[in-house]
């Protein structure tokens, strides 16, 4: 992954929310239900990021059954950008929980 594709932390949550189609407000919805409420973010906010990430072709405008609804889902350049962000994320948490291991002991 190059170095401006690095993901923000509210566009890897909706990148991760966007492999199966979704709307906004379900978007919204997961990321609130899976962190217990720990993260939240706005409309205003995400649909900025969504127009950074359809500019990007990260993701694009699901043609879902509810058309009063706009429904988005990743793309696989998309996929790929949040495969390699995961994969930086947990060599993250590894050198963290190693730290806090030598800390410990």
């Amino acid at each position: 992954m190059k170095k401006t594709e690095q993901l923000t932390d509210s566009m890897f949550y909706i990148m991760a929310a966007l492999t199966e189609p979704r709307h906004g407000y379900g978007i919204m919805n997961l990321m609130e239900k899976t962190s217990n409420g720990a993260i939240t973010i706005g409309p205003a906010s995400m649909y900025t990021i969504i127009k950074k990430l359809l500019k990007q072709e990260w993701i694009y405008l699901y043609d879902g059954s509810d058309s009063r609804r706009k429904t988005y889902l990743l793309t696989e350049k998309g996929r790929e950008v949040l495969e390699a962000d995961l994969n930086v994320r947990k060599q993250m948490i590894h050198l963290a929980e190693n730290g806090l291991k030598e800390v410990r002991e």
